[in-house]
């Protein structure tokens, strides 16, 4: 591909801060996207901005009493746009943006912070009912149902006498009808757990030696296709999930991508096989998947095994001297995405070239 043909990353918009921001999110349907975050006084943050005439306009500010660490719109209907957070004190809050005076639901829901957070079967993705997951430094990962009050779904703990490990990073995957969905977890110690929620069981664990920081499936709705976890020293593994062998698992590419730790992935709506991967020197990398000529094979005693693919950079730019934190591409435009870094700074990005790919 010539330098012409490559997708070109370039910054639109970028707007300085006064505080530290953990996540970003587009509001689904709009040109607007909140920030996430805390105060140095130590208290909680939701800004909600919109692009206008290419620069950024404040529409609210919302101050908590906890900072603010994780945030998403996936449980939620398009009607309503409920954005549910995980902050510093182990709290699950769904707000209501335009009346965030007191949350729609609330629970406390961790004994610790809370890491990470996704959401499922709300925005018309994913088959079945709206569920959110949490992971927390606490070692627990849980599933709850906003229209159930308390008490988690589904609650994935330490065995009794096993280490609690900081869990960092949740995906929901496989929800393609009413009855199937998992949750793949990632911790510190290198463990990735995937969590048959139907069955309620672990449906494969496997071991990366290095911190898992941000796991995502390709596509949440789909049956399982493919998994990239990213990790603390600067690699990621892109897992075929189609093929499930009874003792080597999944297979799987491996990429050495940034010279620090991988913060993030993100897979381009409009295009499952494009991700950006975001690093700990503030750095963003896009990368094409391309599969094998046969996605699975044979072993020696005729077992069915995993073929994994190969992943090329297409394009590359360093955007801070500090890691990007977070980042989150519009559902509805395609190649632009919004991110954050620990520079007290957001941006907004436009990808471009990307339909011809």
């Amino acid at each position: 591909m010539s330098t012409f043909e490559k997708p070109q990353i370039i910054v639109h918009i970028q707007k300085g801060l006064n505080y530290t921001v953990f996540d970003c999110k587009w509001v689904p349907c709009s040109a607007k996207f909140v920030t996430m975050g805390n105060f140095a006084r130590g208290t909680g943050v939701i800004q909600v901005y919109e692009i206008q005439r290419g620069d950024l306009k404040l529409l609210r500010e919302i101050e908590k009493a906890k900072p603010i660490k994780c945030g998403t719109f996936g449980a939620s209907s398009l009607q309503q746009r409920f954005l549910a957070t995980g902050d510093f004190d182990g709290n699950l809050h769904i707000w209501n943006l335009e009346a965030p005076e007191m949350p729609v639901y609330s629970v406390k829901g961790h004994k610790e912070i809370i890491n990470t957070i996704d959401g499922i079967g709300g925005l018309g993705i994913g088959e079945g009912a709206p569920e959110i997951v949490t992971g927390s430094r606490d070692g627990t990962v849980k599933v709850w149902d906003p229209r159930q009050k308390d008490d988690p779904v589904a609650n994935m703990e330490p065995a009794q006498g096993e280490n609690k490990r900081d869990c960092w990073t949740v995906a929901f995957g496989n929800a393609y009808n009413q009855e199937e969905r998992v949750v793949c977890a990632g911790y510190d110690n290198g463990d990735i757990k995937l969590f048959d929620l139907r069955n309620m069981s672990l449906r494969w664990e496997t071991n990366i030696k290095n911190g898992v920081c941000s796991l995502e499936f390709d596509r949440k709705d789909i049956s399982m296709n493919k998994l990239v976890a990213t990790s603390l020293e600067g690699k990621f593994h892109v897992f075929d999930m189609r093929t499930q062998h009874p003792t080597k698992g999944f297979a799987s590419v491996t990429e050495k991508a940034h010279k620090s730790t991988i913060w993030q992935v993100r897979h381009l709506p409009q295009n499952r096989e494009l991700f950006l991967t975001a690093g700990g020197a503030g750095s963003l990398h896009l990368w094409k998947y391309e599969y094998p000529a046969h996605r699975s094979k044979k072993d020696s005693e005729g077992v069915e095994m995993g073929v994994a693919g190969s992943v090329s950079l297409l394009q590359n730019v360093t955007l801070s001297t500090q890691p990007v934190s977070s980042m989150d591409w519009s559902p509805d435009k395609r190649g632009l995405c919004v991110c954050s870094s620990f520079d007290q700074t957001v941006r907004v990005l436009i990808v471009t070239k990307l339909q011809t790919i």
